[in-house]
């Protein structure tokens, strides 16, 4: 649908800063698979094939004080132009966020993980928060972060894996 501009976002710790955009696309949502305790699973097909929007952000943000604002900003533009009502909570907008780390003055970003169920701007804070605290840990035991999609749990605050990335391209920013 697009490519390139970006969302002025304004934050106490960096001030007023400019996140490039990468694209917007056009996506078909998927079934739902939840995972249950006993080891079964169900999937929930209740969206299945509903379209959505996908917005792509570039590598901007750099801290979940940012994501957030960026968040902010892009509900309120989609809000004010009738895209979307917005509502984090009842899956009108959602965020998938992908963190990496990068060592103090490097340019190469570290190998990217993606965090999904994030739809409340406090999980999409406190997921980023912990991922950040997770990965520098083991980075800091001389570990490799391992490029895949981990599951928010809001319930006890962590991260946990859901599958492997084979491929770097199969990720986007937001």
């Amino acid at each position: 649908i697009c490519t390139g501009g970006g969302v002025w976002i304004e934050t106490e710790e960096r001030g007023r800063r400019f996140i490039r955009l990468n694209r917007i696309h056009m996506e078909e949502d998927a079934g739902m698979s939840s995972h249950q305790a006993d080891g079964s699973s169900a999937v929930d097909l209740n969206r299945s094939g509903v379209p959505l929007c996908e917005i792509v952000s570039e590598a901007d943000i750099r801290s979940s004080a940012e994501a957030i604002a960026y968040m902010k900003a892009m509900r309120s533009i989609l809000r004010y132009t009738e895209v979307s009502d917005g509502n984090m909570e009842e899956g009108s907008l959602r965020c998938d966020a992908n963190l990496s780390l990068r060592p103090t003055g490097q340019m190469e970003l570290g190998t990217k993980v993606e965090v999904k169920n994030l739809n409340t701007f406090k999980g999409v804070q406190r997921a980023l928060e912990f991922e950040a605290t997770r990965q520098a840990a083991a980075l800091d035991r001389g570990e490799s972060i391992v490029q895949e999609t981990r599951l928010w749990d809001e319930e006890n605050a962590t991260t946990r894996p859901m599958r492997g990335k084979e491929e770097a391209h199969d990720y986007r920013y937001f």
